[in-house]
Protein backbone atom coordinates (compact mmCIF):
# COMPACT_ATOMS: atom_id res chain seq x y z
CA UNK A 1 0.00 0.00 0.00
CA UNK A 2 1.57 3.34 -1.20
CA UNK A 3 -1.02 6.25 -0.65
CA UNK A 4 -0.99 10.27 0.52
CA UNK A 5 -2.68 10.13 3.87
CA UNK A 6 -4.81 13.35 1.81
CA UNK A 7 -6.25 10.70 -0.52
CA UNK A 8 -8.01 8.73 1.97
CA UNK A 9 -11.34 9.09 3.25
CA UNK A 10 -11.33 10.16 7.01
CA UNK A 11 -13.09 6.97 7.76
CA UNK A 12 -10.17 4.67 6.15
CA UNK A 13 -7.56 6.44 7.40
CA UNK A 14 -8.95 5.98 10.94
CA UNK A 15 -9.05 2.72 10.59
CA UNK A 16 -5.28 2.38 9.17
CA UNK A 17 -4.12 4.04 11.97
CA UNK A 18 -6.24 2.27 14.99
CA UNK A 19 -5.16 -1.22 13.32
CA UNK A 20 -1.35 -0.06 13.26
CA UNK A 21 -0.82 2.12 16.45
CA UNK A 22 -0.87 -0.72 18.61
CA UNK A 23 -1.46 -1.44 21.48
CA UNK A 24 -2.59 1.89 23.11
CA UNK A 25 -2.61 2.77 26.73
CA UNK A 26 -6.09 3.81 28.09
CA UNK A 27 -6.89 7.24 29.81
CA UNK A 28 -10.16 6.75 31.53
CA UNK A 29 -10.52 10.89 32.55
CA UNK A 30 -12.49 12.06 35.76
CA UNK A 31 -13.45 15.88 34.88
CA UNK A 32 -16.19 18.30 36.73
CA UNK A 33 -17.84 21.35 35.64
CA UNK A 34 -18.62 24.45 38.11
CA UNK A 35 -21.13 23.11 39.31
CA UNK A 36 -18.94 20.01 40.46
CA UNK A 37 -20.78 17.59 37.97
CA UNK A 38 -18.68 14.61 37.60
CA UNK A 39 -18.04 13.14 33.71
CA UNK A 40 -15.75 9.88 32.93
CA UNK A 41 -14.90 9.04 29.62
CA UNK A 42 -12.05 6.27 28.12
CA UNK A 43 -9.37 8.06 25.82
CA UNK A 44 -7.09 6.17 23.79
CA UNK A 45 -5.47 8.26 21.86
CA UNK A 46 -3.32 8.89 24.67
CA UNK A 47 0.32 9.04 25.94
CA UNK A 48 2.49 10.14 28.34
CA UNK A 49 4.67 12.95 26.63
CA UNK A 50 7.43 14.15 28.76
CA UNK A 51 8.48 13.68 32.91
CA UNK A 52 9.92 17.02 33.21
CA UNK A 53 7.88 18.73 33.23
CA UNK A 54 5.48 15.51 33.73
CA UNK A 55 3.39 15.91 30.58
CA UNK A 56 0.33 13.31 29.65
CA UNK A 57 -1.40 14.10 25.82
CA UNK A 58 -5.07 13.59 25.47
CA UNK A 59 -6.81 13.49 21.56
CA UNK A 60 -10.79 14.36 22.03
CA UNK A 61 -12.43 14.13 19.28
CA UNK A 62 -16.05 16.29 19.41
CA UNK A 63 -19.62 15.19 18.61
CA UNK A 64 -20.00 16.77 14.89
CA UNK A 65 -22.17 19.94 15.26
CA UNK A 66 -21.50 21.37 19.11
CA UNK A 67 -19.70 23.36 20.75
CA UNK A 68 -17.93 22.72 23.50
CA UNK A 69 -18.02 18.96 21.69
CA UNK A 70 -17.60 16.91 24.93
CA UNK A 71 -18.35 16.80 28.44
CA UNK A 72 -14.78 16.15 28.70
CA UNK A 73 -13.08 19.24 27.48
CA UNK A 74 -15.88 21.64 28.12
CA UNK A 75 -15.33 20.41 31.78
CA UNK A 76 -11.51 21.27 31.46
CA UNK A 77 -12.17 24.13 29.80
CA UNK A 78 -14.28 25.54 32.89
CA UNK A 79 -12.23 24.19 35.81
CA UNK A 80 -8.27 23.69 34.26
CA UNK A 81 -8.27 19.76 35.67
CA UNK A 82 -8.87 16.15 35.01
CA UNK A 83 -7.33 13.34 36.47
CA UNK A 84 -5.93 10.36 34.45
CA UNK A 85 -7.46 7.13 35.72
CA UNK A 86 -5.32 4.17 34.23
CA UNK A 87 -7.22 1.05 33.21
CA UNK A 88 -6.64 -2.37 34.51
CA UNK A 89 -7.95 -5.65 33.69
CA UNK A 90 -10.52 -5.80 36.43
CA UNK A 91 -11.55 -2.47 35.52
CA UNK A 92 -12.74 -2.66 31.61
CA UNK A 93 -16.05 -3.70 31.95
CA UNK A 94 -17.02 -0.21 33.64
CA UNK A 95 -14.49 1.33 31.51
CA UNK A 96 -16.56 0.52 28.63
CA UNK A 97 -19.86 1.63 30.38
CA UNK A 98 -18.73 4.93 30.98
CA UNK A 99 -17.22 5.18 27.11
CA UNK A 100 -21.90 5.06 26.35
CA UNK A 101 -22.54 8.33 25.09
CA UNK A 102 -24.98 9.31 27.19
CA UNK A 103 -27.27 12.46 27.54
CA UNK A 104 -25.10 14.87 29.58
CA UNK A 105 -27.53 14.80 32.71
CA UNK A 106 -26.49 10.98 32.93
CA UNK A 107 -23.47 10.31 35.78
CA UNK A 108 -21.62 7.49 33.80
CA UNK A 109 -19.75 6.67 36.95
CA UNK A 110 -23.36 5.92 38.78
CA UNK A 111 -23.98 3.62 35.47
CA UNK A 112 -20.82 1.92 35.65
CA UNK A 113 -21.36 1.44 39.62
CA UNK A 114 -17.54 2.83 40.34
CA UNK A 115 -16.77 4.58 43.89
CA UNK A 116 -14.58 7.74 43.69
CA UNK A 117 -12.05 9.22 45.96
CA UNK A 118 -11.31 12.93 46.20
CA UNK A 119 -8.49 14.61 44.29
CA UNK A 120 -5.89 16.69 46.22
CA UNK A 121 -4.87 19.08 43.88
CA UNK A 122 -8.12 19.41 40.86
CA UNK A 123 -11.48 19.32 41.52
CA UNK A 124 -12.16 16.31 39.54
CA UNK A 125 -12.26 13.50 41.67
CA UNK A 126 -10.37 9.87 41.10
CA UNK A 127 -11.90 6.20 40.67
CA UNK A 128 -11.39 4.48 43.69
CA UNK A 129 -11.26 1.02 41.56
CA UNK A 130 -8.11 2.30 39.03
CA UNK A 131 -4.39 1.51 40.17
CA UNK A 132 -2.90 4.36 39.03
CA UNK A 133 -3.94 7.87 39.15
CA UNK A 134 -2.77 10.80 37.74
CA UNK A 135 -3.97 14.61 38.91
CA UNK A 136 -3.66 16.59 35.87
CA UNK A 137 -3.92 20.39 35.29
CA UNK A 138 -4.03 21.67 31.60
CA UNK A 139 -1.48 23.31 30.47
CA UNK A 140 -2.50 24.09 27.02
CA UNK A 141 -4.89 23.08 24.62
CA UNK A 142 -4.40 23.07 20.50
CA UNK A 143 -7.70 23.38 18.63
CA UNK A 144 -7.21 21.17 15.35
CA UNK A 145 -9.84 22.58 13.23
CA UNK A 146 -12.18 19.29 11.95
CA UNK A 147 -14.78 18.03 13.67
CA UNK A 148 -13.60 19.87 16.86
CA UNK A 149 -10.24 18.06 17.67
CA UNK A 150 -8.48 19.25 20.45
CA UNK A 151 -5.00 18.31 21.69
CA UNK A 152 -5.40 18.61 25.73
CA UNK A 153 -1.36 18.91 27.28
CA UNK A 154 -2.03 18.09 30.89
CA UNK A 155 0.76 18.16 33.77
CA UNK A 156 0.78 15.81 36.30
CA UNK A 157 0.80 17.59 39.53
CA UNK A 158 -0.05 14.50 42.05
CA UNK A 159 -0.16 10.43 41.29
CA UNK A 160 -1.57 7.71 43.25
CA UNK A 161 -0.16 4.25 43.05
CA UNK A 162 -2.12 1.62 44.76
CA UNK A 163 -0.51 0.05 47.66
CA UNK A 164 1.84 -2.48 47.44
CA UNK A 165 2.54 -2.47 43.43
CA UNK A 166 5.84 -0.22 44.55
CA UNK A 167 8.73 -0.95 46.39
CA UNK A 168 11.04 0.75 48.36
CA UNK A 169 13.82 0.98 45.20
CA UNK A 170 10.43 2.56 42.89
CA UNK A 171 9.93 -0.35 41.26
CA UNK A 172 6.79 -1.04 39.98
CA UNK A 173 5.20 -4.53 40.03
CA UNK A 174 3.67 -4.62 36.20
CA UNK A 175 2.21 -8.14 36.70
CA UNK A 176 0.42 -6.73 39.89
CA UNK A 177 -0.51 -3.56 37.86
CA UNK A 178 -1.96 -5.62 35.14
CA UNK A 179 -2.90 -2.84 33.07
CA UNK A 180 -4.80 -2.90 29.54
CA UNK A 181 -4.37 -1.14 26.40
CA UNK A 182 -6.44 -0.85 23.16
CA UNK A 183 -5.94 -2.73 20.19
CA UNK A 184 -8.04 -2.95 17.33
CA UNK A 185 -11.56 -2.85 15.93
CA UNK A 186 -14.36 -1.71 18.89
CA UNK A 187 -13.78 -4.09 21.32
CA UNK A 188 -10.00 -5.78 21.48
CA UNK A 189 -7.77 -5.44 24.44
CA UNK A 190 -4.38 -6.84 25.34
CA UNK A 191 -2.45 -6.77 28.54
CA UNK A 192 0.64 -6.60 29.56
CA UNK A 193 1.43 -10.25 30.22
CA UNK A 194 3.52 -11.66 27.39
CA UNK A 195 6.54 -9.49 26.99
CA UNK A 196 9.74 -9.80 26.01
CA UNK A 197 13.24 -8.17 26.21
CA UNK A 198 15.59 -6.41 24.01
CA UNK A 199 18.92 -4.87 25.15
CA UNK A 200 19.69 -1.28 24.04
CA UNK A 201 23.34 -0.98 22.29
CA UNK A 202 25.96 1.36 22.24
CA UNK A 203 27.68 1.94 19.20
CA UNK A 204 31.22 -0.06 20.82
CA UNK A 205 28.46 -3.11 20.99
CA UNK A 206 27.99 -2.68 17.20
CA UNK A 207 31.44 -2.72 16.58
CA UNK A 208 31.77 -5.73 19.05
CA UNK A 209 29.08 -7.77 17.57
CA UNK A 210 30.90 -7.21 13.85
CA UNK A 211 34.44 -8.03 14.63
CA UNK A 212 33.24 -11.04 16.34
CA UNK A 213 33.81 -14.18 14.63
CA UNK A 214 30.49 -15.96 13.61
CA UNK A 215 29.66 -18.81 15.70
CA UNK A 216 29.59 -22.58 13.93
CA UNK A 217 26.80 -24.88 14.99
CA UNK A 218 27.28 -27.61 17.15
Amino acid sequence: MDVAAADLPERDLYKLLVNTVLPRPIALVTSCDRAGRVNAAPFSFFNAFSHAPPLVVLGIEGREGQEPSKDTLRNIRETGGFVVNLVDRALVPAMTVCGIDFPPEVEELAMAGLDTLPSRAVAAPRIAASPVQFECRERVSLGLGTRHRTLVIGEIVHLWIRDGLVDEQGHVDVDALDLVGRLHGADWYVTTRDRFREPRKTQADLEAGAAAPPEKEP
